[in-house]
């Protein structure tokens, strides 16, 4: 069984609007509503790969239980822990279309519009150590061969050894372990030998102090993640498509998938969950495309991957 945790979900908001005016009165064209975070994310794509997962995480008051009801209806398995205080964040999401006349040589007269996105992400309710104790005994019940997720930010309230203290707990059954975090929360984890660590180039580089601008320094720090203790590194890299140290000793490369971009949220969530599914096997090359796919599905469309996108850009990929 596959399990994913979000310790910090969240009901996404997206408005749509022709242009953003701050200080004044903005009207919507358009709104969506999403219930999800990294975790759940990771799930919802798991489902469209035939993969069935169980969410675990924190909600509190009504705000979280309008985000299980959502997430059960799209047909995901939860285990949520239920906080007595406080609300589920919601993220704001703002998407203006900014309307710029394109200059060229000789003047064409067209018009371009390209679509801006402002981010207001809200705070997670507090964790105390009784619901943390609940979500503990949640995990208790991992058997040999389960893959655990843990996916994202964690509340303020927690330490950035949450994950590793996770992680030690299981020790004794054989789970693979996959982190998806960035700065502390990732590296303390490094320790317990996760099955598979999934930064992009920027996190990457966070987390040695360095700006990345090259390949081979990309290649060099993923290794530093391996001697570490990452069994399987996974750095995405945008346009550049995904490079890949597996456990192994191989190093691949997949070139990322054509399209057009019209989403960055849930790609690197997608990206996981194609991996998990193509790793079922054991074949880490056929993981690596099938998680390039994902990730681009998601990036290509307004919402999480679907299958058949998912399967036409494998198809591309070859």
């Amino acid at each position: 069984m596959v399990y994913t945790l979000t310790c910090n979900p969240a009901i996404d908001y997206v408005v749509h609007t022709r242009k953003l005016q701050p200080g004044a009165t903005n009207r919507a064209e358009d709104t969506e509503l999403y219930f999800g975070g990294k975790g759940i994310n990771v799930s919802a794509v798991l489902k469209e790969l035939g993969i069935v997962s169980v969410a675990l995480g924190f909600i509190a008051g009504f705000t979280g239980e309008a985000l299980e009801k959502g997430v059960q209806a799209m047909g995901i398995r939860t285990d949520l822990v239920r906080l007595r205080s406080g609300n589920t964040r919601i993220n704001v999401k703002i998407r203006s279309e900014e309307n710029v006349a394109e200059r060229q040589t000789g003047g064409t007269g067209r018009e371009v519009f390209f679509c801006q996105e402002t981010e207001i992400n809200g705070a997670g309710p507090e964790v105390d150590g009784e619901a943390m104790e609940s979500l503990l005994q949640k995990l208790d019940v991992l058997r040999d061969g389960d893959t655990l997720i843990l996916a994202g930010s964690i509340p303020g309230s927690l330490p950035a050894d949450t994950y590793a203290r996770i992680l030690k707990r299981l020790s004794g059954k054989k789970i693979r372990a996959v982190v998806d975090a960035t700065k502390e929360l990732l590296r303390n984890t490094l320790p317990c030998r996760p099955f598979l660590v999934k930064p992009n180039e920027q996190e990457l580089g966070e987390l040695f102090g360095v700006k990345l601008s090259s390949d081979p320094e990309t290649e060099y720090y993923a290794e530093k993640l391996q001697e570490l203790g990452a069994r399987n590194v996974l750095v995405s890299m945008a346009g550049r498509g995904a490079l890949l140290l597996d456990e192994n000793g191989r190093k691949m490369r997949c070139s990322a998938c054509r399209g057009e971009v019209r989403n960055s949220v849930g790609a690197g969530d997608s990206m996981v969950a194609g991996f998990v599914a193509g790793a079922v096997h054991g074949d880490y090359e056929q993981a690596l495309k099938l998680a390039t796919a994902a990730g681009g599905a998601t990036a290509f469309s307004d919402g999480l991957a679907k299958r058949e996108s998912i399967m036409k850009l494998l198809e591309q990929i070859g």
